[in-house]
């Protein structure tokens, strides 16, 4: 059974291959630069015609992951800061405590 991100590795794989294969095809095939432009355009044209919602449920995954991933660096920077936060205060506390024992020695 394929997990969620395994079909979404494969969909990108297929994607990536034919949108590869297509440039190759076109860019060595011994024709003028205009006509090569003309039909990467309609390649790439008809490829987006004909997978547009595999294009869009990709677009959308990939977008959810990166939102996923943003979350969570955000997350553990707010911990690390805090954290930070916490060690300078319980510094500060060390150091008044130390202060305040010096005094009252006489």
């Amino acid at each position: 059974m394929c997990k969620k991100n395994d079909a979404f590795g494969f969909s990108m794989g297929i994607i990536a291959g034919v949108v590869g294969g297509i440039l190759a095809g076109v860019l060595f095939a011994p024709k003028s630069g205009e006509e090569s432009r003309k039909e990467i355009k309609e390649a790439v044209c008809e490829f987006y015609d004909k997978h547009a919602p595999q294009i869009e449920d990709a677009k959308k995954q990939a977008i959810e992951s990166v939102d996923l991933v943003r979350y969570k660096l955000e997350r553990q920077f707010r911990k690390l800061n805090n954290s930070m936060k916490s060690k300078k205060m319980q510094k500060a506390k060390e150091l008044e405590d130390i202060n305040s024992d010096n005094e009252f020695d006489y």
